[in-house]
This record gives structure tokens, C-alpha cells and sequence, in this order.
């Protein structure tokens, strides 16, 4: 057992309602707080001097100087498992053409198809760990990771094996999910309903079978999948036992209430949602999840957070980290840009990244520092949480905690 502090604040992220506006007088701030931590759970949370007291026996690890202390950050929607490079879309990009004519012309996502077809497991191995240590470094104690490179039976389970492999091997946990049905890839001879069909019968089958993920996604828009394409897949996937997740209203609209129908934790992207929709999505338990890190990339608007939260929906905020579209990385900056942009508060852009975001991958064990909960939580080096999203993202954590262990 170890007590931890004392942090000059301690957010802990409790009390936060799961849907809706917040404000940041309803953070719950701690000041000279501390953790007690027994193995890789927190056993009580405080004012140092009365944990200290209360818990006499506890060895100690002491907090010097000004320290914000957070939950571990939490990044819902990524796919830093890949081959190969989307530079040349990129130049394409900003000289003008748009992403559905770079892919027309045949770059976009089949470009990462090839080359990450041609990556053994071990190259991929290398780069998913350089990204998710990078990730952990910035404050992500848990990622989300989706396969949708791949796009036949081997090269799916060639990633979703490589994502389990470094979720074993390294100190963050990366939560996989089988992105299958991304598109339907260049080389295959047939029709999408006879691709997703394909995606149905031949690979999660396995995905079930060897344990490489409990989640699917799917892409529904154009250049992607129809949306009677995606009801048919969302509700055989479902039957299959998979927790569902859907790439959602990123060109076009109409996309979200298929994903509400289907009951699925989270519908991501929104960057073209109708008003009709905002309303539904907030009516529903599906949380909506922004990618400001796409909308950078692609140099388009963003999903209208604000809107979102005053109609009373779940808002998770996360990176989109790809090869094409959202390069970047960076959870934390990003969430600064977008609630500058949405005008969101800081209660309601932290939330965005831990408890909420929790609840978009269905974790109810993070995303809080309480006791009974995950010993994930981070320090910012300053004595004032506003100074975190003040400097958008350029105050790093300067220290990180993984299940009660300094990494």
C-alpha cells in the first residue's frame, strides 16, 4: 500500500454526469490531495494530511512542487497500427484535391491496405509500440486500437494479433476492434454485401475464436459502405456477440441513427451530423465521439460538440491517429483545439478524455480516480488545471501512473 501526494490539485473526474453539459464549477478539486494505492487499484482518495493519518502504515511516495494530478487519458477511436506511408495523399491534399478524389484515384485507405499487407509482424509490431509509447507518454493510459488495414482473412488477424501481442507486452492497455468492413479493398471480386458477407463468415468468425477483440466497426459513407450495407452488418455482428462501434456522419449525414438503432457504444466522426440527428444520438446511450484530429487533417469543420452536449449527449473527444486523414496524434492537444473552437469547458474537455471516453469503450473501471478503480492517473507540472488546456497541449505530463506503477 503506498500513499501518494500531494498533488497541488487532485481532479478526480467523480461526479461528472455521464450526458450533457457540465460546468467547471462541478470538477471536484482536491486541494494537497493524495492517492492510496494497493496493487494496481486505488483504495482512497484525499487530503494528504488525512490519508496520511488515516492510513499510518502506508510507505510514500512524495509529490515535490506544483502538481495537477488527472486521470490516466483515455483515447476511444485510433488505428496506429499500419504499413506504409499516406505522405503522397497528404501533399495531394493540400494542393487541393479533396479525400474522396485522392481515393477515387486509388490512394486513400487501400494504400494502407498495401502496405500493410506487405509488413510482417514485426514491422507492425515496431510501430504500433513507437505510437502507443508515445501515446503513454503524453498522458494515454488506455487506446483503443482498430484493425481495417488489412481487408482479407489473413492480414486482419496478422493485426489484431500484432494490437494483442503489444497490449500484453507494453505498459498501456490497448482495447482492439475489428475494423474489418473499413472498405471494400481493391482486389476484392465482388460487391459489397457479398464483402461485408465475406467479413461475416470469414474473419470474425476467427476474432471470436482466438480472443483478438470483443468490438466491430464499420465505415458507413461514401467512398465506404451504404447504410442498408451497414444495418446488415451492425445487426449480424451484434448477433455474433460483438460490442459495436461505427464510423459515422463524416461527408454525409444519416449515419448516426443507424448506429442508435443498433445500440452501439459509441458513433464516431459527426462532422456532417443533421440537426435531426444531434437530437437523437443525445436521446440515446450511444456516446458521441469527436476526431478533431481528422478535421485538422482534412482541413474540414468539426463535429459540432457544442450542439451536441446542449442537446444532452455523451461527448468523447479522441484522436483518429491514422496514416491518411489524422496523422497527428496527440490527444490532448487536440482536445484543447476543438473546445477552443466549440467552446467547451474544461470540465466538459477533461471529461471528454477519461470518464466519458470510458464509457465509450465500455470500461467502467477508469476514467475516475475513486476508490475501487484502476490506479491510472497522471501529473501536469503546474499548480493550476487551467494552465493544462491554456497551453493546448504543450504541458506534457511529467509524470504517469499505469495501475499504480510509475512508468
Amino acid at each position: 500500500m503506498t500513499l501518494i501526494g500531494p498533488f497541488s490539485q487532485l481532479l478526480t473526474l467523480d461526479g461528472i454526469p455521464l450526458k450533457g453539459a457540465v460546468s467547471d464549477s462541478q470538477l471536484q478539486i482536491i486541494r494537497d490531495g493524495a492517492l492510496v494505492v494497493e496493487g494496481d487499484r486505488i483504495s482512497a482518495v484525499g487530503a494528504y494530511d488525512e490519508l496520511k493519518r488515516d492510513y499510518p502504515s502506508a510507505a510514500v511516495q512524495t509529490i515535490e512542487g506544483d502538481a495537477v494530478c488527472l486521470p490516466g487519458l483515455i483515447d476511444v477511436h485510433t488505428h496506429i497500427c499500419w504499413g506504409g506511408s499516406r505522405a503522397g495523399d497528404y501533399a495531394s491534399r493540400i494542393a487541393g484535391k479533396t479525400y474522396l478524389e485522392i481515393a477515387e484515384e486509388g490512394g486513400g485507405i487501400n494504400v494502407s491496405v498495401r502496405g500493410t499487407r506487405k509488413a510482417s509482424s514485426g514491422e507492425l509490431f515496431e510501430g504500433l509500440r513507437k505510437r502507443a509509447l508515445r501515446h503513454l507518454r503524453e498522458g494515454v493510459t488506455t487506446c483503443e486500437v482498430k484493425s481495417g488495414y488489412g481487408l482479407d482473412r489473413e492480414s486482419e488477424l496478422k493485426v489484431l494479433r500484432v494490437i494483442g501481442r503489444a497490449d500484453g507486452e507494453l505498459p498501456i492497455d490497448l482495447i482492439p476492434t475489428a475494423l474489418s468492413a473499413h472498405i471494400r479493398p481493391f482486389d476484392f471480386d465482388g460487391t459489397d454485401r457479398e464483402y461485408i458477407d465475406y467479413v461475416l463468415h470469414e474473419i470474425l468468425p476467427d476474432v471470436k475464436k482466438e480472443n483478438l477483440a470483443d468490438r466491430a466497426d464499420i465505415f458507413i459513407d461514401r467512398g465506404a459502405f451504404s447504410k442498408d450495407d451497414g444495418a446488415y452488418f451492425l445487426r449480424q455482428a451484434s448477433d455474433m456477440g460483438f460490442k459495436l462501434t461505427v464510423h459515422a456522419d463524416q461527408f454525409s449525414s444519416g449515419t448516426s441513427s443507424i448506429a442508435v438503432s443498433a445500440h452501439a457504444l459509441s458513433a464516431d466522426h459527426l462532422e456532417s451530423i443533421s440537426e435531426e440527428d444531434i437530437d437523437l444520438l443525445a436521446a440515446s446511450t450511444t456516446v458521441a465521439v469527436a476526431l478533431p484530429g481528422c478535421s485538422i487533417g482534412l482541413g474540414m469543420n468539426y463535429a459540432p460538440a457544442r450542439k451536441l452536449l446542449d442537446k444532452g449527449a455523451s461527448l468523447a473527444i479522441s484522436t483518429d491517429w491514422n496514416p491518411g486523414s489524422a496523422p497527428m496524434g496527440d490527444l490532448l492537444m487536440q482536445a484543447s483545439l476543438i473546445s477552443a473552437a466549440e467552446k467547451l469547458s474544461s470540465a466538459e474537455t477533461f471529461a471528454a478524455i477519461t470518464c466519458r471516453a470510458a464509457a465509450a469503450l465500455d470500461l467502467g473501471d477508469r476514467g475516475i480516480l475513486k476508490e475501487g478503480l484502476l490506479a491510472d492517473f497522471i501529473m501536469f507540472p503546474t499548480d493550476d488545471y487551467r494552465e493544462i488546456l491554456y497551453n493546448q497541449g504543450k504541458i506534457k505530463p511529467s509524470a504517469i501512473w499505469k495501475k499504480g506503477v510509475k512508468v
